[in-house]
Parts: structure tokens; C-alpha cells; sequence
């Protein structure tokens, strides 16, 4: 049996690299400081031209602009939500007619812009007033509230069905396999095995397009919906005072970040078992 009889003296640590000043580096402080101090500027004039009667008359406003947007995306978001496991589904399903049925549904919104879908059912089956009338469904239509929530729910269920999709297909097939070999059955098995692993896949794109409908839901403003843009426009068609759309952009941004906050932690707070 062997043993130490003398131990190894400390040693001074390895001096620290000192990285060199190079021109990339020089540019991109050269940037932050430019954006500093345009932020600095912007946050003197709108300090310097505040005007306490039109926050006053107009906070309100925003405020009212603020939940008509939050509820309009909300809404959309979770009526999309459940359109879109249909849809994914039709997207995995070996049956011919629902798979291509569901290719187009995905393929027609992906590939066209919100606004135009927007235009095209408050606009464009306004047309068919005669028709929707006998239906009974012309309080739907004639209400642009209504419109906008429904071009928005078909537009994020089309993208939240390919995020769903390529999340379930993304966890490995020797999942199933072994699943199977337990005499687990299907159901169980997707429910207990394949969806909490998809869903920890989906989770950051999910909050990507949950942010993108935020700020995508400003278009609605453009059929006389009034939530925070419309509310902004309003604001400035009064007083052409182009804080209005600053202090529009400051609510946005405030929304989004702490959008990506709790996203963050929810992310964090599922995949505490995966970090190292």
C-alpha cells in the first residue's frame, strides 16, 4: 500500500487573458453607445414635452386599447390552441384526403399575411351579407371584433398545428416501441409519455408565436377595431403629437418583455429535471 508523503506546494493561478481590442469589438461598443444615447434623447423629450392634460383625456384610452388587446390575443391564442390538435393530427394521419386537407388549411395560412386574411373575411364575406343572414350568422360577421378574432384564431392555429406536429415527432420512436412492449396502450401512452416530452420541445416556439400574435394583433386597428393601435391612431388623429405611437411602442415592448419573463420561468420551472 502506497501513501503520500508529501504534498504538492501551491501554485500561483494561470494569469488571465487579457483579449485584445479589435475593430469588430470597437464597432459594436461604438453601437451600443450610439443606441444609449439615442435612448437617453428620446427619454429627455418625451420628460421635457410632457403634457398632463393629454394623459389625462387620452391615458384612458390606452388603458381600454390595452385590454381589447390582451383579451383579443388571448382568445385567439387558446381557441387556436385547440383548432390546432385536429390539425396536427390530420397532418400525421395516414388517411390521403385529411392529411392533404389539412396540408392546404396550414400551407393558405402560413403563406398568406394576417392583414390580407383579415381583409378577406371582414371585407370579403361582407359581400355574401344576403347569405349569412339566412344562416344567422350575420351578428358575427358585421362585428369587426368578431373578425379579427376569428382571422387571428385561424391564422395561429395553422402555425401552432406545425409546432404541435414537430414536436410529437420529434421524440424518438423507441418511446412508443417500449411503451408497447409494456402492453401500455395508445392513449395512455401519448398522454403519459409522448405529449409531456413534446410539449418541453414546443414550449419556446409556443411563446415565440404567442409574442408574434402580440405584436401582429396591431393590424386589427385597420378595421376600426380599437385596441392599443387603434386607440393610438385615434389619439394622434386628435393631436398629432407623435408620442402617441411612442408611448403605443413602449406598451408593446412592456408586454412582450414580460411575456418573454414568464415564459422564461415556466420554461425553466418544466425543465428543472433536464438542466446540469
Amino acid at each position: 500500500m502506497s501513501y503520500a508523503t508529501q504534498l504538492i506546494p501551491p501554485r500561483a493561478a494561470p494569469p488571465q487573458h487579457v483579449r485584445a481590442l479589435s475593430g469588430s469589438r470597437v464597432i459594436g461598443l461604438a453601437g451600443l453607445g450610439l443606441w444609449l444615447l439615442l435612448g437617453l434623447a428620446l427619454a429627455y423629450m418625451m420628460v421635457s414635452n410632457w403634457d398632463t392634460d393629454k394623459f389625462v383625456r387620452y391615458g384612458p384610452r390606452y388603458l381600454s386599447g390595452l385590454w381589447v388587446t390582451l383579451t383579443l390575443v388571448g382568445t385567439s391564442i387558446a381557441l387556436g390552441a385547440l383548432l390546432s390538435i385536429p390539425i396536427a393530427f390530420a397532418r400525421m394521419s395516414t388517411n390521403r384526403v385529411l392529411n392533404v386537407v389539412s396540408y392546404a388549411y396550414v400551407y393558405v395560412f402560413r403563406g398568406t399575411p394576417l392583414l390580407a386574411q383579415i381583409y378577406m373575411i371582414y371585407y370579403g364575406l361582407g359581400s355574401f351579407r344576403p347569405q349569412i343572414e339566412a344562416l344567422g350568422l350575420w351578428w358575427f360577421f358585421r362585428e369587426a371584433w368578431y373578425c379579427a378574432l376569428l382571422s387571428m384564431t385561424l391564422n395561429t392555429a395553422a402555425y401552432q398545428a406545425e409546432i404541435l406536429r414537430g414536436a410529437i415527432q420529434s421524440v424518438p420512436r423507441g418511446q412508443t416501441e417500449g411503451a408497447k412492449s409494456l402492453g401500455i396502450s395508445p392513449f395512455v401512452t401519448f398522454r403519459k409519455i409522448i405529449l409531456p416530452q413534446a410539449l418541453i420541445v414546443a414550449l419556446r416556439p409556443y411563446g415565440n408565436e404567442i409574442i408574434l400574435m402580440i405584436k401582429g394583433s396591431a393590424i386589427v386597428a385597420v378595421v376600426t377595431v380599437l385596441d392599443l393601435m387603434g386607440q393610438t391612431r385615434y389619439t394622434f388623429s386628435r393631436t398629432f403629437d407623435y408620442q402617441a405611437y411612442l408611448w403605443a411602442a413602449i406598451f408593446y415592448l412592456s408586454i412582450v418583455e414580460a411575456m418573454r419573463h414568464i415564459w422564461a420561468a415556466m420554461e425553466a420551472r418544466l425543465t428543472r429535471h433536464l438542466q446540469r
